[in-house]
This record gives C-alpha cells, sequence and structure tokens, in this order.
C-alpha cells in the first residue's frame, strides 16, 4: 500500500522528476508571457479549484461526513495532475492550443494552491480522530507549520525574492564562468546542483519544491543558457518521470481494491464525472469553443500527485481518517491511472468529429521559438548569414558555444544562446523540429561534419547548409549529406580576384564575366572530383584534367577580355616609361 515506508521513499524521490519538470517548463515561459497569462491563470484556474472544492465537499459532507473533514477531502481531489497532463500535452503537441494554454493554467494556479491549503489544513483538525501515523509522520511540512505565522511569511517572502535575485544577476555570470571552461559535465552538474538546492530550499520553508524550481526556470528563461539547460535536463526528466508513473501504480493498496471493488469503482467514476463537468463549465464561461472545452475537461478529470502530500497532512493534523486517506488515495491513483485512457479516447473517437475547430489562442498569448533558420556558430560567418536573414525579416535561432563571443553580441542587442550545438537534445530544444532550415557555420571541422550526419538522422525534413574549411572538408561534408556547402575563404578571395582585374584594366562586366566562369567551373569540378575522392592516383588525373579544362574555358570565353587587357598592361608600361622621361608631369597630367 502507498503508506508503506518503502513506497514513500521511492515517492518522494520519483517526485523530483515532476520537480524538473515544473524547471523546464519554466525555462519556456518568459516573464512577459507568464504576466500575459495572468488572467486565465487566476480566473481559469481559481474557478476551477473553488468549483470543485465546493461540488467535492458538498457531495462528501452529504455522505455524512463533518464539514471540516467534507473540505479538506474537496479542496484536496480539486488538484489535478501535473505530470500526466503536461507530459499528454508535449507528447501531442497541444502545448499551443486554447485547451492546453488553459490547462496549463489550471495546473499553474493548482501548484500555487497547495501552499495555502497546507496552511488552512491545521485549523480544521477534529479531536475525535486519532493521529496519524506511518504516511503523515514522512511529511516534512509539519516543522514548516511549527514556527510563528510571521516567520514563516518572512521566510517565505525571503526564499521567493531570493531566487529572483539569484536567478537575475548571480547565475548568469556562474553559468558563463563555467560555459568558458567548456566542461559539459560541469554545466550539468551546476544546472542539477541548482535544482536540488531549490527544492531543499522550498520544502525547508514549507513550499511546494515545483513551485520553487518553475520560478527559477521563468527567471532563466530569458537567459542565453536556457537552450542548453533545457538539453542537459531532460535526460533526467524522462528517467524520474517513468519511476514517478511507475511508483504511483505501485503505490496501489490491491488488498483495498479487493475489499470494496464496487464503492471504489463508484468513487473513482464519482471523481471523474464530478471534475469533468465543473471543467466544462469553467470553460463555458472563459468562452472556449465545444471543440477545446471538451479537450480542456477530458485534460484535467482526474486526481492529483499532490494529494499524496495532502493526505498524508490531514491524516498527521488529524482531519481525515487514515482508512479514509488511504481509500481516497487509491481513487486517486486509480484516476490517474484513467486518464491516458480517457485521452485516448478523446483524440480517437470525439477530437476527428471537430476539425479545424480546435483552436490555437490569440497570437499575443503564444510566445514560440519555432523560427524557421537555426545557425549553429555565431562567430564571424555565421553573422553575416544571420544579418543578411534579419534584414529580409527572417527571424533565426543563433547557438554558439563561446561565452565570451555571447556576451559581446549580447551588448548590441543579438539574442545568442549556449550549447554544443552537436547534440542533438539542443538542437531539439531550440526547435529542429519545426525549423527548416539549419546552417553549420560552427569552427570545428569534426564537429560540423557530426552535426550533418545527426541532423539527417533525427531531422531528415532540415535543409542542411554547412560551411566549410577547405575542399577536403567540404567533401566529408558532401559524404555526411550537407545540401549546401559553401568554402569559407572562397567566395571573398573570388570577390579579391574580380577586383584584381579590374584594377589591371579590365571593365567591370569583363572582370565579372571571368570571375562567375570560374566559379562555375570550380563548384562543378568539385562534384566531380568528389566522385574520386579517396582514390589518390584517380584524383591526381583529374584534378590536372580539371585545370586544363579551366584554362581552356576562360581562354574561349575571355578573348575580349585578355585583348583588354593586353592593350591596357601595355598603355600602363607606357605611362610609366613617360613618367621617367625629364618633363613628364605634365604629359602625365594631359
Amino acid at each position: 500500500g502507498f503508506v508503506g515506508d518503502e513506497g514513500q521513499d521511492v515517492m518522494h524521490f520519483a517526485e523530483f522528476g515532476v520537480v524538473l519538470m515544473l524547471f523546464l517548463v519554466g525555462l519556456e515561459l518568459e516573464p512577459s508571457v507568464l504576466w500575459r497569462m495572468r488572467v486565465p491563470i487566476l480566473g481559469m484556474g481559481g474557478s476551477q479549484v473553488l468549483l470543485s472544492t465546493a461540488v467535492i465537499g458538498v457531495v462528501a459532507f452529504s455522505f455524512g461526513l463533518e464539514w471540516q473533514t467534507a473540505l479538506a477531502v474537496g479542496l484536496i481531489l480539486s488538484l489535478s495532475s501535473t505530470a500526466i497532463v503536461l507530459q499528454s500535452l508535449k507528447e501531442r503537441g497541444w502545448m499551443t492550443t486554447a485547451a492546453g494554454r488553459g490547462g496549463f493554467s489550471v495546473l499553474l494556479f493548482q501548484d500555487v494552491a497547495v501552499i495555502p491549503m497546507l496552511a488552512v489544513l491545521p485549523f480544521l483538525a477534529l479531536p475525535e480522530i486519532g493521529a496519524g501515523t506511518g504516511a503523515g509522520d514522512a511529511v516534512s511540512h509539519g516543522a514548516a507549520h511549527s514556527r510563528p505565522g510571521w516567520l514563516q511569511a518572512l521566510m517565505v517572502l525571503g526564499v521567493v525574492a531570493g531566487i529572483w535575485v539569484a536567478g537575475r544577476f548571480l547565475l548568469r555570470p556562474v553559468f558563463r564562468w563555467i560555459a568558458a571552461t567548456r566542461s559539459q559535465e560541469l554545466f550539468m552538474a551546476t544546472a542539477l546542483t541548482l535544482i536540488v538546492g531549490i527544492t531543499l530550499e522550498m520544502e525547508f520553508v514549507g513550499l511546494s519544491p515545483a513551485l520553487g524550481t518553475f520560478m527559477a526556470g521563468v527567471v532563466l528563461a530569458e537567459s542565453e543558457f536556457r537552450h542548453e539547460l533545457e538539453a542537459n535536463i531532460e535526460p533526467f526528466k524522462g528517467l524520474l518521470l517513468g519511476l514517478f508513473f511507475i511508483s504511483v501504480g505501485a503505490s496501489l493498496d490491491f488488498a483495498l481494491v479487493a475489499a470494496n471493488p464496487g464503492l471504489i469503482l463508484a468513487l473513482v467514476a464519482a471523481l471523474i464525472i464530478a471534475k469533468f463537468g465543473v471543467l466544462l463549465l469553467v470553460g463555458r464561461i472563459f468562452q472556449l469553443n465545444l471543440a477545446d472545452n471538451l479537450m480542456f475537461a477530458f485534460l484535467l478529470a482526474q486526481g492529483g500527485e499532490f494529494a499524496f502530500l495532502l493526505f498524508s497532512f490531514a491524516t498527521q493534523n488529524r482531519v481525515v481518517s487514515p482508512e479514509l486517506a488511504n481509500l481516497l488515495i487509491v481513487v486517486v491513483v486509480l484516476t490517474m491511472i484513467a486518464t491516458p485512457i480517457l485521452i485516448i479516447v478523446y483524440d480517437r473517437l470525439i477530437r476527428p468529429r471537430f476539425t479545424g475547430c480546435v483552436s490555437a489562442p490569440p497570437e499575443e498569448e503564444i510566445e514560440s521559438d519555432s523560427n524557421p533558420v537555426i545557425i549553429a556558430g555565431y562567430g564571424r560567418f555565421g553573422q553575416v548569414v544571420s544579418r543578411l536573414l534579419r534584414a529580409d525579416g527572417i527571424h533565426t535561432t543563433l547557438l554558439d558555444h563561446d561565452s565570451g563571443q555571447i556576451e559581446m553580441t549580447g551588448r548590441f542587442g543579438y539574442k545568442v544562446f549556449y550549447g554544443d550545438a552537436s547534440r542533438v537534445q539542443l538542437l531539439q530544444s531550440a526547435g529542429a523540429e519545426e525549423a527548416r532550415l539549419l546552417v553549420i557555420a560552427i569552427d570545428d571541422r569534426e564537429k560540423a561534419v557530426q552535426m550533418v550526419v545527426s541532423a539527417k538522422q533525427f531531422f531528415p525534413h532540415l535543409k542542411l547548409l554547412a560551411r566549410a574549411f577547405d575542399r577536403s572538408h567540404a567533401y566529408e561534408l558532401m559524404d555526411a549529406g550537407a545540401e549546401v556547402i559553401t568554402r569559407e575563404t572562397f567566395g571573398s578571395a573570388l570577390m579579391m580576384g574580380e577586383e584584381a582585374l579590374k584594377l589591371l584594366g579590365y571593365d567591370d562586366a569583363s572582370a565579372y564575366r571571368v570571375m562567375r566562369t570560374f566559379k562555375r567551373h570550380d563548384e562543378d569540378g568539385l562534384k566531380k572530383l568528389y566522385e574520386v575522392w579517396g582514390d589518390d592516383n584517380a584524383y591526381g588525373l583529374r584534378i590536372r584534367q580539371y585545370v586544363e579544362d579551366l584554362e581552356k574555358v576562360l581562354k574561349d570565353d575571355s578573348n575580349d577580355s585578355e585583348a583588354k587587357f593586353r592593350k591596357a598592361w601595355k598603355h600602363m608600361q607606357g605611362a610609366e616609361a613617360r613618367r621617367e622621361e625629364p618633363g613628364s608631369e605634365k604629359s602625365g597630367d594631359t
């Protein structure tokens, strides 16, 4: 059963997965976006918690429970599962729909609402209920509530202010220093230490750890290290969330289910139906269309993981009897298990009937990072590409692993995210699944090739444009599958060659024609030479043939230009000879 010590320990550890998930969600929401969401958070979230508490509390009271116990049960069962709902929204890509945003707003309000619930529960104590044992003793929040109210309030304010100040002013320099070391392990260790520290700090003052890490994520959402943090924490989140879902299933008291199967199934159905009705009403009040409203209700019609903590605390404070707490914990677990089934039913049977009706929220409420172009490497090469695209209104996501470069470009108003762009997780968090082009402009030959291979494997829809150092590197990139390859010095060298021709007497059109002919022949030759790349003998023969062909093409194509050049050259030599004669200044002037 849930109240066993081993189950409690596993659940506490597994809940860290929920903490990590809320941190990642916070990283995706800049403070300005969160401020714009204040109305649905307070309105939809507040309405859902109050109406659910009222409906469930009245039903519980009508079945003979004391009003204090009925109110506590209503409060606790009004909460939904953050872990299951957010995971479902992300997996199915529903986060950007009106229902998805509404669901997220409600979950965020519920996480905040846990704090006043923990404060209220001790005042609902009933003398006739014996103090709980086992689960209740494991709850750390009792220590927080033994402090005087004014001290508790000061500590809460201090912790919240501390997270905000540290996130704004201390963490960026720390991450910048760590980024300068280029140590991936140190960056990951620092990120996890930050989250564990905030979790312990929030538990110490009696607040929700998930809420604290969410707030830290929001503060760091404007940081250039955001995508790298996401990429580092994502694997741990997946592992711990998996453990969380396993521990939820393992916490089911099968003996209790077997003893009262009819009662438990009736309570599960009653809870889902009651919350479903309340959610439909809230969605209607806030003007969701029918398809969005049904999605909203199907997503949130279950009990939440905070019920385990709150029922334990309520038992310890003699508000709910241990027997009732165990029964309702089983009901909550079964509603959580039923949620994926309900979502599948909605997705397969109900949603298809509303094709095109599930709307996205208004544009001003969505802050999306899914830019069409990702540029990996914001040095001398990537900057030119980015500025050209931006000048024509094309938005880009910029990645670089040089913290000094990021700091410098940040002063000029350019947002560059820190991270090793050769890692698939970083590309994914930077929006590679929605982007159209990936420009690989990094200054590391091997990593550039590795990036092409990884991007081809994991994001096959992306068109890949790669910067090559030289001809041999271009062959490696072609072998890896890059569509467009640009040798970094080739274009600038062609331009200088064209200018040299002009200074030697070629007119603009002739100089441009020679340059274009050379460029076209060289690019065609690059593809032909790639066919024999690796075979030194065949490559050497083809190189000689290529040089001969180029000389012939230029000779045929620019006879006029060469004649003009010879004429201009003779004129320049004659002018120099005249300047050497006495009195040549005047003739030079004329």
